[in-house]
């Protein structure tokens, strides 16, 4: 591969790595409980500042920081703003009207609390639902919400496709919680970024053995497999142990903490590529860094706040959704990289490229997370 070509794989790669680094692993969610009895509704509402500050401005003065004098100026907007996004009707539409406005701190930040009254036409029936908040801006955001109709709980994740929906008085099958989950944990994987960046970068030396201070093809795909089989088993084992732990209420971290081990989990494992130190034992590495990863796959059903009786189910369900999500990822990546394995496109662009532009947004990412600070915008 000539030093040209080579300048132009790097180029077009930093084009397409580059705005992930404007992606953070923490995607943007708000909190809704509702509880409709008869006639009447209650609703809190939590949404995170950083949001709000992005769909109607908030940090008046650019300084960085949400003061709570800023969020006061900007409440009649952010309330209709809020209102605009949420529909409720049983029998007809539900007249809605907003009543405090208070903070709270989540493990990933600041959120405005709104809590809200509302009568309904109907006093029994079905809670139609529609949920729109962010989705104009944002097609990653995602409404947890936990609605209770006349007694009857339910919890489900809100997006672009499931905005509306409608709620009786009957329990939710066991079958259709866990399907939701499970496709909740398929998406979760497949917009943590980090998470794809840390795999890939375990994933890149599978199909290549390090010898006499050099990385050469393996022989066969058979090699190639079971290498992935041990990172992959490996690294879901261990992200299913915290995962549980935080999802349970066992163990609790500071997101901010998490995120950033996340990224430097990242860092290390790409540079483990350039700079071999675990060259033969990469499970290993896989291991110790996805317990980590599991408290970031957590943040969903920590925050939800599900009951006793739903949390198991929608833990199972979550985390098998996780599982496919990666195995789809090494379906798509093993077969290809295999095929490429001895050629200078995948040794020199591929793995060595690829390992050094992985380094780079994730040290953008680390550096964001611990400094508290944005280097690249969305």
């Amino acid at each position: 591969m000539t030093r040209s070509v080579m300048a132009r794989l790097l180029i077009l790669g930093t084009l397409f790595f580059l705005p992930l680094a404007a992606w953070p692993h923490k995607a943007s969610d708000s909190y809704l409980i509702v509880d409709a009895k008869g006639l009447q509704l209650t609703i809190q509402w939590d949404i995170a500042l950083r949001d709000i500050d992005f769909a109607v401005g908030l940090d008046g003065n650019g300084d960085g920081e949400i003061t709570w004098g800023e969020l006061r100026a900007r409440q009649a907007h952010l309330e209709a703003w809020a209102l605009s996004s949420l529909s409720l009707a049983r029998g007809g539409a539900c007249a809605l009207h907003l009543s405090s406005l208070q903070v709270d701190e989540h493990t990933d930040g600041g959120y405005a609390v709104l809590r809200a009254g509302g009568t309904c036409p109907a006093s029994t029936g079905e809670l139609e639902l529609g949920y729109r908040l962010l989705f104009d801006l944002d097609n990653l955001h995602r409404g947890l919400l936990r609605i209770t109709v006349d007694g009857a709980t339910h919890t489900t994740v809100l997006s672009p496709t499931s905005g509306t929906t409608r709620w009786g008085t009957q329990a939710v099958s066991r079958l259709d919680h866990f399907r939701q989950f499970l496709v909740e944990g398929v998406w979760h994987i497949w917009i943590g970024f980090d998470h794809i960046l840390f795999l890939t970068s375990l994933l890149l030396p599978a199909v290549l053995v390090f010898r006499n201070r050099y990385w050469r093809g393996v022989v066969s795909f058979r090699e190639a497999g079971h290498e992935v089989l041990w990172v992959v088993t490996s690294f879901t084992a261990a992200h299913s142990i915290t995962l549980s732990l935080a999802a349970l209420g066992w163990v609790s971290l500071p997101s901010r903490l998490v995120e950033s081990a996340i990224a430097l989990s990242v860092v290390l494992a790409a540079a483990n590529n350039l700079w071999p130190v675990v060259a033969n034992r990469r499970w290993i590495v896989a291991f110790c860094f996805g317990l980590i990863h599991g408290f970031g796959f957590a943040s969903v059903l920590t925050e939800l706040g599900l009951p006793a009786d739903a949390l198991v189910l929608s833990l199972v369900g979550f985390n098998l959704g996780v599982e496919v999500g990666q195995m789809v990822i090494v379906a798509a990546f093993l077969p290809v990289a295999f095929w490429l394995r001895n050629t200078p496109i995948y040794q020199r662009g591929i793995f060595v490229g690829g390992s050094a532009l992985t380094i780079l947004v994730a040290l953008i990412w680390l550096t964001e997370r611990v400094l508290d600070i944005k280097l690249i915008s969305a």
